[in-house]
């Protein structure tokens, strides 16, 4: 074998750049991950994602409420945004500490600074799902049509999530050359090279956001869905693990789990959605056993 000639590494550092150069720079887009700062005050995107979902979700859910069928009444929508809300920020964070990082558990007090890794979307839901069933039990509603409500409204939240994601410049993808990858700041050591990567909080926003919310709202409006317990909050289920399993395949583990990627051949939030997408398709499949005559809560139509 030659050895390699002088001007060898040299013209690789250059080609390199030359790749580097023609992808967009994320800090030429002027995103920044605060909204604005008053005195102590920092109103951030990420902050108001969470606050734009749940509020652009509840709207919605009242519209799914007016239609016949429904399990529960206006005065239970109110009610059911404080568990979800609860459900939501405990169970992300939690599901965060445990799956992402339980050496937190040593420094309790890091677990409530929300702002220190961030939130689990499985656990959100672990969480989400216990504060429903406790709504549920404490009106006497058929918890799992509850879901399947709730379910409907959720891609709101994944949407802007994932938007507030790409607008801190965090949850960043793999190197790549394609001409939409996006060169993001501080993914490398100092002095390195920074390659372009994949923008897989967008490919995340579009699959279980607005392609979630698509098929549930097909599956809502246009097919009688609803009518069969379990089937909407499948079809949710299932889809969201399907989207994010593939979508791993385009990001970065995260750092501390970087060795368990590489061990078990695919990342946390893949495993995590395994059991998502086993269980989704087994609410499906089974929603039509479930059917029975529905009494709508907020009216007096039936509906067989």
């Amino acid at each position: 074998m030659q050895g390699r000639t002088r001007g060898e590494k040299p013209l690789i550092l250059s080609t390199i750049s030359a790749a580097v150069g023609s992808h967009i720079r994320f800090e030429d887009l002027g995103l920044h991950p605060d909204v604005f700062s008053i005195g102590f005050f920092t109103l951030r995107w990420y902050s108001l994602a969470y606050i734009g979902g749940i509020l652009l979700g509840w709207w919605y859910l009242l519209k799914l409420l007016a239609q016949p069928g429904a399990p529960m009444a206006r005065r239970h929508a109110d009610d059911l945004v404080f568990y979800a809300t609860l459900g939501i920020i405990l169970g992300g964070r939690l599901g965060y500490v445990i799956f992402y990082a339980p050496e937190m558990f040593l420094h309790p007090l890091r677990i409530f600074r929300l702002w220190d890794g961030g939130m689990s979307f499985h656990g959100g839901v672990i969480g989400t799902s216990i504060g429903l069933i406790l709504f549920a039990r404490k009106h006497q509603l058929n918890w799992l049509r509850v879901h399947d409500y709730i379910a409907c409204a959720v891609p709101f939240g994944l949407f802007f999530g994932r938007l507030a994601n790409f607008v801190n410049g965090e949850l960043w993808g793999k190197p790549t050359d394609v001409a939409w990858g996006i060169i993001f700041e501080r993914t490398v050591p100092f002095g390195m090279i920074e390659p372009a990567r994949h923008p897989s909080q967008l490919y995340e926003a579009g699959l279980e956001g607005i392609l979630l919310f698509a098929l549930l709202w097909f599956a809502f409006w246009k097919t009688k869905a609803r009518y069969d317990p379990g089937k909407l909050v499948g079809l949710f289920v299932l889809g969201y693990g399907l989207a994010r399993f593939t979508v791993e395949f385009f990001r970065e583990p995260d750092s501390q789990l970087r060795a368990f990627a590489e061990h078990t051949g695919l990342h946390m939030g893949q495993w995590l959605c395994v059991p998502m997408i086993v269980g989704g398709a087994y609410l499906v499949a089974t929603s039509a056993k479930r059917r029975v005559r529905v009494e709508s809560i907020a009216g007096t139509q039936s509906v067989a």
